[in-house]
């Protein structure tokens, strides 16, 4: 009996002890966050957005001025009807004839009040130009509009580079043959001025062609075109 009482008592004991709290802490037991702050953390699984996609580059957004327009910038001549027996070929980010006469490259729009912007390489005794407000983008010709001309070799040098064939004579002498030069023609109103790598060379005043296309010249020799902008005025 006594050995009884004292097995239940030890049995007593055991569960006494399986009932006691393990000090094991669960998931209600977790500390908060140190900045007290009561919500939930982001799930580190979670997808981040996207990065934007850039827009597609074209020709004509390739400068940030707005008011510019993109006639040639070295990827195709969209702009331009060719005029001629020129075979004109773009070779990295120029377009070049050599060797023909009477060809042209004349834009497809016509324009009155501008600023034309265009970078040229004459070869050796080369024979160019770039005509505006021709009348005739078929029969492009200093008579039908006004012809600013690439000849530093010209016989009559009231005509050479500079000048506005027929018209004025270049204020400076300017040699520009086998390198990159740049023309500045402004023409608004009946007045048009030319600066040629950034010196004026021609003025005149005159209303006798009032809007047309753009030609550029391959009349004997190589010559060479890029980076052509206008902004209308």
């Amino acid at each position: 009996m006594i050995y009884s009482r004292i097995a239940l008592l030890c049995l007593s004991v055991f569960f006494l002890m399986a009932c006691e709290p393990s000090g094991e802490m669960t998931a209600s037991d977790e500390p908060a966050a140190e900045n007290g702050s009561s919500e939930a953390m982001p799930d580190a699984a979670e997808p981040q957005a996207s990065m934007p996609i850039a827009q597609t580059t074209t020709q004509a957004s390739l400068l940030s001025e707005p008011e510019w327009a993109i006639l040639f910038a070295g990827h195709d001549l969209s702009s331009f009807n060719a005029v001629g027996d020129a075979e004109w070929n773009i070779i990295d980010d120029y377009v070049e004839a050599d060797g023909y006469t009477g060809s042209f490259l004349v834009t497809r729009g016509h324009y009155t009040d501008f600023l034309l912007q265009a970078e040229f390489w004459p070869g050796a005794n080369s024979n160019s130009g770039i005509f505006i407000r021709n009348g005739d983008p078929q029969a492009i010709s200093a008579m039908g509009g006004y012809e600013i001309n690439i000849y530093d070799t010209n016989e009559n040098p009231d005509n050479r580079t500079g000048s506005i064939v027929g018209h004025v004579p270049p204020l400076a002498e300017v040699i520009s043959e086998e390198q990159w030069n740049t023309y500045e023609i402004t023409a608004e109103g009946n007045r048009i001025t030319v600066m040629l790598n950034g010196t004026l060379t021609a003025e005149l005043e005159d209303d006798t062609h009032a809007n047309g296309p753009i030609a550029f010249q391959n009349n004997g020799g190589l010559i060479r075109f890029r980076n052509i902008r206008l902004r209308p005025l």
